[in-house]
């Protein structure tokens, strides 16, 4: 899933990707998309490779996508908002400084989305209303995708994101090709001045369901590239907190809809990225298609347990392994081991 960090030009978008990422943005591609990969970090790794001593190590990455930033009179916005819609979640970003305001740009920035998806989403209807008038072959299967995206109509003409909406599978099958904003999970960040020692106040903006964090990201990226000795020195002397960005990655895969699993042994100790809701059957084939093409069972138990026994020797012992189907629902921290067909 590639993670779009949006926004309005000069809300810092960039430089919450340079700090992410490590990857220094290139002022050449200001109007397209830029990306690079950031590795999720894990802490519970460590402990597993304790117990397995791997030749190798991999962790889980997330795609982080700087996308052109959108301007406030909307121009050049169609172009841009393409670009954006290829993100399956968003990392919003708002400024709260230079006269900026992080309260009006969320609001208009949400506004802004919402009517992009408005307009698709009309467009089609319109087209539905006036085929399924006309005798074709196709109309019954026309009016089946008409009765499913009026209802998402009615939700964007007044003003609702489809965040909320319990859309039911017809739904997602008429929608998935639109890659709707108001559907996609997001995370908003304030980005704020140096200087400001309340970011905290900002949390009023948050909307049920929302998570949003301040900082200041020009901040945050010059002490990350500091060494520890001079960081600690400058945050102890300016009275200033660093941000945890591990911590911050963690919460943008969280916010993504995602989580992690593992696979261990002494060749390799790995991290997985899936679908909060995955299935071992998806599991399977996020580690390889022939997994799941020959799927028979998933042996797993958790990282906490292994962990806590010391071995599988002992995991086996007190009866926490499990042998569960290809519709069994992955778990934070399942460790997994994929029983298949050759």
């Amino acid at each position: 899933m590639k993670i779009g960090i949006v926004g309005y030009q000069g809300s810092g978008k960039s430089t919450l990707f340079h700090w992410l990422t490590g990857k220094e943005p290139d002022p050449a591609l200001a109007h397209a998309t830029q990306s690079d990969m950031c590795t999720v970090p894990e802490p519970r790794i460590a402990d597993l490779c304790k117990i397995y001593s791997p030749k190798k190590i991999t962790e889980a990455r997330l795609e982080i996508v700087d996308t052109p930033g959108l301007s406030r009179t909307h121009e050049g916005s169609a172009q841009k908002l393409a670009m954006i819609r290829e993100a399956g979640a968003l990392i919003v970003v708002v400024a709260n400084f230079g006269g900026a305001s992080a309260k009006a740009d969320l609001s208009n920035f949400d506004d802004d989305l919402l009517i992009a998806d408005l307009d698709i989403i009309t467009g089609r209807v319109t087209r539905l209303r006036d085929q399924v008038k006309k005798p074709r072959s196709d109309r019954e299967e026309m009016q089946k995708e008409l009765e499913a995206l009026e209802p998402l109509l009615v939700e964007l003409e007044n003003g609702r994101p489809l965040t909320n909406f319990a859309m039911s599978a017809e739904q997602k099958k008429a929608s998935r090709s639109f890659q709707l904003f108001s559907e996609k999970p997001r995370l908003v960040i304030v980005n704020v001045a140096d200087d400001d020692d309340k970011p905290e106040r900002f949390q009023e903006l948050a909307r049920p369901g929302m998570e949003l964090h301040a900082m200041s990201l020009t901040l945050q990226r010059d002490l990350a590239g500091m060494p520890a000795e001079e960081r600690l020195a400058f945050c102890t002397e300016m009275g200033v907190k660093p941000y945890d960005r591990d911590e911050l990655i963690r919460r943008i895969m969280d916010a993504s809809g995602q989580m992690l699993f593992f696979t261990a042994g002494d060749k390799e100790v790995r991290t997985w990225m899936i679908r909060q809701g995955g299935t071992a059957l998806e599991a399977a084939a996020g580690i390889h298609t022939d997994l799941a093409k020959g799927f028979i069972r998933a042996e797993t138990f958790s990282v906490t347990d292994i962990v806590r026994c010391g071995s599988e020797r002992e995991i086996k012992a007190q009866g926490l392994n499990r042998q569960e189907p290809k519709d069994y629902v992955i778990k934070d921290g399942d460790v997994i081991t994929i029983k298949h067909n050759a």
